[in-house]
């Protein structure tokens, strides 16, 4: 056969009618499983596709979910965002499903772009990144009862557990744990963080895996008596590269001791390794958390967040193991809301971005 098998070749080979495999595409549990089976037989031998437009018109779905294009940054994690489009787009489209993407200036701006693309019944559910401590976003999408997934924790304790909102996550507290954990197996005995100002959900999450590391295997905590606190060892500033290097300078040139650093990105990452070479100290051991493009390039050693497993998390949550289908739950025991990603330490032998240097120190090796 020269063209491609329709549904009239199907009804043929099956010896049933064109309705019978129609049925039998769209509500199945109708046919009787004899004549089920026998249609089944023909679809797979002659590698019948049913036409998805067609479909789609049928079922009054549109067979797409949407994302928001986020605006471009200049740090080095902004790829994080393509790679896990990269990922849903891909898993998707082996389950038939498409991916929508738009652009919004803000949360407002996203809300209406939300709104108008489920009133035009264009798009099943949607796919939310960025989330934030009062996100509206979420608010909204919950109220007016609109399917969605987060990529990212509502970072609040009142929604945490809300069956309508569905989340993947990956858990920052344990990659920053097994990374300052690896610096002190590695001899590190007085290690620094470099994060984000507060009430950044995902930023307070790392810290608290560096603090937590840092208590259980150093001792040093806050009330240690004559130590000095954590806060002297933790900074915060924006996610970009020159903000990074002048903390670290400062931070370094206030305290000597300081045998090792975990960041909570990349970017933040590589403005510490430029700073810390630029004082000569090229050999301090700096871990980032992304496993960025740059970042491989320049071996720095990374938290990976195994994006194609957050991707595939947030499919499962919308239309379950397989399939294209939104799930509709019920509440009952046992029905998962969300995923929480285990992500994985990343360990490189990191260029040296100054040249070599007298000042020597183990590398996170």
């Amino acid at each position: 056969m020269d063209r491609l098998p329709t549904i009239e070749d199907v009804a043929r080979a099956a010896q049933v009618s064109r309705q019978t495999v129609s049925n039998v595409l769209n509500t199945p549990a109708i046919v009787k499983p004899e004549t089920r089976k026998r249609v089944e037989v023909a679809i797979r031998k002659l590698a019948y596709r049913p036409h998805a437009s067609a479909r789609r018109l049928r079922m009054r779905k549109s067979s797409t979910i949407a994302i928001r294009l986020d605006p471009m940054t200049n740090g080095i994690s902004g790829a994080l965002l393509d790679r896990f489009l990269h990922a849903l787009t891909e898993q998707a489209g082996a389950r038939g499903i498409r991916i929508l993407l738009f652009t919004a200036a803000d949360p407002a701006a996203e809300i209406e772009q939300i709104r108008k693309l489920r009133a035009g019944a264009d798009v099943d559910a949607f796919v939310l990144t960025a989330t934030f401590h009062g996100d509206p976003r979420t608010e909204w999408l919950v109220e007016n009862d609109v399917p969605f997934v987060t990529f990212g924790r509502p970072w609040g304790a009142n929604d945490m557990n809300n069956p309508k909102h569905l989340w993947v996550d990956v858990d920052g507290f344990a990659g920053m744990r097994e990374a300052t954990i690896h610096l002190i197996d590695q001899g590190s005995s007085r290690i620094g963080f470099v994060g984000w100002p507060s009430l950044s959900g995902t930023g307070d999450d790392r810290r608290r895996g560096w603090q937590a590391a840092v208590e259980e295997r150093l001792s040093l905590s806050d009330a240690a008596p004559g130590a000095r606190d954590l806060a002297a060892l933790s900074l915060s500033v924006e996610d970009r590269l020159d903000d990074a290097r002048h903390a670290v300078v400062a931070l370094l040139e206030s305290d000597d001791r300081i045998d090792g650093l975990v960041c909570a990105s990349d970017t933040l990452a590589l403005g510490a390794m430029i700073a810390a070479a630029s004082l000569g100290r090229s050999g301090l051991p700096i871990i980032g958390f992304d496993n960025s493009p740059v970042g491989q390039a320049l071996g720095l050693s990374s938290v990976d967040q195994a994006l194609d497993e957050v991707a595939g998390g947030a499919l499962e949550l919308l239309l379950g193991e397989t399939g294209g289908d939104l799930v509709h739950r019920d509440g009952a025991a046992g029905d998962t809301r969300h995923r929480l990603i285990t992500p994985h330490l990343v360990i490189r032998q990191p260029l040296r971005l100054l040249g070599t240097d007298a000042a020597t120190t183990p590398t996170a090796a």
